[in-house]
């Protein structure tokens, strides 16, 4: 973390969110997504396996005719200076879908809360997902944000961009900015980025140029992730560094220092005490 806490004063300097209060929209009928046309990488394709809307429902990832693992098989770096991210959960619907990293093969799967499947309270607004071989350590505190740790989790990604995403596709991107959310007193990073091949992602390499392109959207994503377990009557998630979107260089410590945790956990350095499936 030592790298991460050296930018965190100048990650922040400059960037000033307008403070605006969001009303959420009453929820919406449940339904999945149909993506609209954005480009998937063609490499990697899905098996759905048991019936939708149940628990036993999983997306598989194939390689061909070889089934993968997309936490560990899908690469995390591009040859052009992106990243691959993995869908699972299209903008505005609100079904919990997840990799299963306890599970082998990691397949997708809706998370189960008291028996049930889960939902939002409301849809989330972007394309969400996790990027591939990142994994937020238990065990690794920052001290900068009162030794919290990590979620145990690999690292999730908001995506602005225009189109609709599908569970299970694979994009690539560019990050953009970082949340440091700390939701229940753990470490749960929130990478902000837009497709590489969005009509607006020319325009936009680092928070500042969000702020020009998307006005409040940063502020809208603060909120919704702050708020979203409040009707279930949780209180409010926080957020560190002031509740600030960090730059893109900060981001990118984030990311090859989760990368990095996830190389000593996939290489047995570092013991797997969680019970993670590394398959």
């Amino acid at each position: 973390m030592a790298s991460i806490m050296r930018r965190a004063m100048r990650s922040t300097a400059g960037v000033t969110q307008k403070v605006v209060r969001v009303v959420h929209r009453a929820p919406a009928p449940i339904q999945r997504s149909v993506a609209t046309k954005a480009a998937e990488i063609s490499t990697y394709t899905n098996e759905e396996k048991g019936a939708a809307n149940t628990t036993d429902y999983r997306i598989f990832f194939k390689a061909g005719a070889k089934e993968i693992s997309p936490w560990h098989e899908i690469p995390l770096y591009t040859s052009d200076n992106c990243l691959n991210y993995i869908c699972e959960i299209p903008k505005e619907t609100s079904a919990k879908m997840e990799v299963a990293t306890n599970e082998s093969s990691t397949p997708i799967k809706q998370d189960i809360k008291k028996g049930k499947l889960r939902f939002y309270p409301y849809n989330i607004n972007w394309n969400y997902g996790m990027l591939p071989q990142t994994w937020e350590d238990p065990a690794g505190k920052n001290e900068q944000l009162n030794g919290v740790a990590g979620d145990n989790d690999p690292v999730d990604v908001v995506e602005i961009g225009t189109g609709t995403h599908r569970s299970g596709g694979v994009y690539k991107i560019k990050p953009l900015g970082v949340y440091a959310m700390i939701d229940d007193g753990e470490l749960d990073w929130k990478v902000i980025a837009i497709s590489h091949d969005d009509p607006k992602a020319h325009l936009v390499n680092d928070v500042e140029d969000v702020e020009r392109e998307f006005p409040g959207e940063l502020t809208k994503i603060l909120h919704w992730f702050r708020d979203y377990k409040m009707p279930d009557g949780k209180p409010a998630n926080e957020f560190g560094y002031d509740n600030k979107c960090l730059n893109k260089e900060f981001t990118m410590d984030v990311i090859k220092e989760t990368h990095e945790a996830y190389v000593h956990l996939k290489s047995g350095a570092r013991p797997n005490d969680e019970k993670l499936s590394l398959v």
